[in-house]
């Protein structure tokens, strides 16, 4: 993978590591009740390795992702994935619950390798090809998140949850020797050291408008995508349903969609204004909740909506980033930080934010709290393209 653009092949073969590796974060959460029965555990105590994982995720993204332009960026994929061989090795033959939450956060800290492959690959392909590309990589990150819980749920019901860590290692280990073979070396675009670095992503975010923009709008978007997961297994176990949890993670299928939406959407954002994507997107979030609230006894409206909501999102979120990797070439994984790190954010706000609301008013509160949520994103959106527009007249004028 020497040649200065991407080809076809190449975007497949990073997509797939991208899902591949950012299952890592989600093969613990079905394995729960396993891990606590081995210990004699609560359930509640043995689920500290699901947020663990994503404490670590969200440290890695902010002092990881950013060396992605002070150092050579196969290197550090290599070095990163490497780490987390050893981490998932540590997490299956742990011996102990305090070991064991140990590497979950390694886990989750140095499995920001698909963080690091979207900035490479925005850096490698055609300005008229990014949406796409970037779309494409994304669609592989969607479709490892929605195929990582069932593989896990069903390696650790057939052979115990120690299996899936063992093959989530091999399988580490088996792309960390593809990635040095196919992945080309880059010139790092930063020349201070990691102090100013950091500094350079504080001053990004506060110098950037697009960049902020991009970050609050994802924040937002993710925040109610948040929401509705956390919030859907209570409803679906309530009555009139009555769902197990079996029954409930096959919704998770609908999702699918947005891993399938991904592509085009990207594609439709190399066009001349990809921001009308945005827009889009945020109207698909509203329609689905509107599905949501109407839902009832039945299911129609419910799938509808699960399939919109993700839709939606991804129209977001890959119009953003196709945005961001556009501004300054040589800041990509510092944009990438900002961006990524505001959206986990946004997403664990959503969650507390849905609970709080089904506390208060159960699934109608849920879904009107997040319809508020979403228009306030409208708003935001409309007054910054409108600010847009006012600095452009006055450029002009004094041209």
């Amino acid at each position: 993978m020497e040649q200065k653009y991407l080809g076809k092949g190449d975007t497949a073969f990073m997509a797939a590591c991208t899902g591949l590796i950012v299952a890592n974060i989600y093969y613990c959460q079905p394995l729960v009740v396993l891990i606590s029965k081995e210990w004699g555990l609560h359930e509640s105590m043995a689920g500290r390795v699901t947020y663990l994982t994503q404490i670590g995720y969200a440290l890695g993204l902010l002092l990881l992702v950013p060396l992605g332009d002070i150092l050579e960026r196969r290197k550090q994929i290599l070095i990163s994935t490497g780490i987390t061989v050893l981490a998932l090795l540590l997490a299956a033959t742990a011996h102990s619950f305090i070991i064991l939450q140990i590497a979950s956060v390694l886990i989750g800290v140095f499995s920001i390798v698909p963080q690091l492959i979207l900035p490479l690959a925005a850096s490698l392909c055609h300005d008229s090809k990014r949406g796409s590309t970037i779309g494409t990589i994304m669609a592989g990150l969607l479709i490892g998140i929605l195929a990582s819980r069932s593989l896990s749920g069903t390696i650790g019901s057939l052979y115990g949850w120690r299996a899936m860590y063992y093959i989530a290692a091999g399988v580490c280990a088996v792309l960390l020797v593809l990635m040095r073979l196919r992945f080309p070396s880059s010139r790092p675009s930063f020349n201070g050291h990691y102090g100013h670095l950091m500094k350079s992503v504080a001053h990004y975010a506060m110098t950037q408008p697009l960049l902020r923009q991009a970050a609050v709008t994802n924040a937002l978007s993710f925040a109610v995508v948040s929401a509705f997961w956390v919030t859907m297994v209570l409803f679906l176990s309530a009555p009139p349903f009555g769902f197990k949890s079996l029954e409930i993670g096959m919704f998770g299928l609908a999702g699918a969609a947005g891993a399938l939406a991904a592509p085009l959407i990207g594609k439709i954002s190399d066009g001349r204004d990809p921001r009308n994507n945005i827009i889009i997107g945020l109207v698909c979030e509203l329609l689905s909740f509107i599905a949501f609230y109407f839902t009832g006894s039945g299911i129609f409206l419910l799938l509808a909506g699960i399939i919109i909501l993700d839709v939606g999102h991804q129209s977001v979120q890959v119009t953003n980033q196709t945005i961001i990797y556009s501004i300054l070439p040589e800041a990509r994984n510092r944009f990438n930080t900002v961006f990524m790190t505001s959206t986990f954010i946004g997403g664990a706000t959503g969650s507390a934010l849905g609970l709080f609301l089904w506390n208060v008013g159960h699934w109608p509160a849920v879904c009107a709290g997040c319809c508020g949520v979403i228009l306030v994103n409208i708003f935001l959106f409309f007054r910054n393209r409108a600010k847009a527009v006012r600095n452009m007249e006055i450029a002009v004028q004094k041209a």
